[in-house]
């Protein structure tokens, strides 16, 4: 990347980040790249030099917030470069440069080349050409808020599912080396970052990508010093093998958090999907889990109304999910993108019938996760703090990764404390901390 350049007027640099946790690592390497250029980082909607959107496409929802925040980036920063990046602006270059303001459009690779482009000239970019090369990613000290860190190990997908676009907008799949990971992962430790969680779009397919088998990597991360808690980010459950759950258990620093795709709880759906396992293989992985991490916080996504759902499909879905030890519920209505194969299926469900099924889901989601923070009452925790709430109390998560409360006049930032959970609070706890 190019010199650093004074500027006797600091430059300003304001960032929005949509989607996964992937995304987020991606930010958090590209805001360093401002940082050590000598921009400040201000809030998004404060008035800024650049404003970068990291944008995300899995849903119709999410293309329409991409748009929204356009707007607002150009309300608050009008003589501003605005910059959009990522998923969306891969997929949809053309609609996004026909709306004001927007200077800079970069995909999924070439939002890390922004500086070859800022200066480029005062006319509409687009940049969206495809790369087969691996661009790594980790949080950084100039991100806001943060106390776990992200390090991004795969990205990409080979997997072909009917309803997913990512793989369009990201290519195929690629890792990080084995050795860069750790190198990456020791700079996060002596920054400061006593978690790490392993992200990617399909962190399962590490191995096919790398060469190196995942619970290798996962291994070798898990020994280094200074490194006091890792944590996984989504797994596939066809890619979760014995040896990755043997290696997670032999330590303390493992996370008992999983978050497990299900997506379907219909045989025939996941079969249409065309994913990767049945009922059965999924069920099996989950009571893996659990059998080796009694107490585990399991997500899981989970899609309803995929076209031709019917009823008892997704009551299907619905007990599934109502059966398993699942804690932490991802759920979403089936989005209609383009150029994928459910996309041309004649048996669209109506808005209204997905809204409800949706609707469903989540509340009932909420009321499982409101069971497992009770099962948590009586217990201690180790509880990573991350910030003071409004009302003045930390903040954190438990290994399982479950919010807690507490109240304490010194600065529990970024320090894992031992927490008694004394009561329940809807999903979260209000804890006491052991001395």
């Amino acid at each position: 990347m190019d010199n650093i350049t004074p500027d006797s007027k600091v430059k300003r640099v304001a960032f929005h980040t949509l989607g996964c946790r992937l995304n987020f690592s991606e930010t958090g390497s590209i805001s360093k790249g401002f940082t050590d250029r000598g921009y400040d980082i201000v809030d998004f909607g404060e008035e800024a030099d650049v404003v970068f959107i990291n944008t995300c496409t899995v849903t119709d929802g999410a293309d329409s917030t991409c748009r929204n925040l356009i707007r607002k980036a150009y309300r608050s920063s009008p003589e501003g470069k605005i910059v959009v990046a990522g998923c969306y602006a891969q997929m949809e270059a053309p609609k996004i440069a026909k709306m004001e303001g927007v200077d800079l459009i970069l995909g999924t690779s070439e939002k890390y080349k922004v500086f070859d482009y800022l200066d480029e000239s005062d006319e509409l970019v687009i940049k969206v050409d495809k790369s087969a090369d691996f661009f790594g990613a980790t949080t950084t000290d100039s991100d806001h808020g943060h106390t776990r860190s992200f390090l991004k190990i795969q990205d990409g997908c080979n997997y072909v599912c009917s309803f997913c676009i990512i793989p369009q907008a990201r290519g195929r799949s690629r890792a990080i080396a084995p050795e860069k990971a750790l190198s990456d992962a020791r700079q996060l430790i002596e920054s400061g970052y006593k978690e790490i969680v392993l992200t990617g779009v399909n962190i399962g397919e590490y191995e096919e990508a790398s060469g190196t088998p995942l619970w290798r990597l996962v291994e070798s991360l898990l020994k280094l010093d200074g490194l006091e808690r890792l944590r996984l980010g989504s797994v596939e459950p066809n890619t979760i093998t014995d040896e990755l759950i043997s290696v997670l258990k032999s330590s303390p620093k493992a996370m008992d958090h999983f978050h497990v795709p299900m997506q379907s709880g219909d045989d025939q759906i996941l079969k249409e999907m065309r994913r990767r396992y049945s009922v059965a293989d999924y069920r099996k992985i989950i009571d893996k889990i659990i059998k080796h991490f009694p107490n585990a916080g399991i997500g899981a996504d989970m899609i309803v109304g995929y076209p031709g759902e019917s009823e008892e499909q997704f009551k299907n879905t619905y007990n599934l999910a109502k059966e398993l030890p699942i804690t932490h519920f991802h759920v979403f209505p089936y989005s209609r993108r383009k150029n994928t194969t459910a996309s041309r299926l004649e048996n669209q469900l109506q808005h209204a019938v997905k809204k409800e099924r949706t609707r469903a889901l989540m509340m009932f989601g909420e009321a499982k996760l409101s069971m497992f923070a009770e099962d948590q009452v009586g217990r201690r925790h180790q509880v990573l703090f991350e910030k003071q709430n409004e009302q003045g109390l930390w903040e954190g998560y438990t290994s399982n990764f479950v919010r807690v409360q507490v109240e304490s006049s010194a600065n529990l930032r970024n320090s894992i404390q031992t927490v008694f959970a004394e009561k329940q609070m809807g999903t979260e706890l209000i804890g006491q901390i052991l001395h």
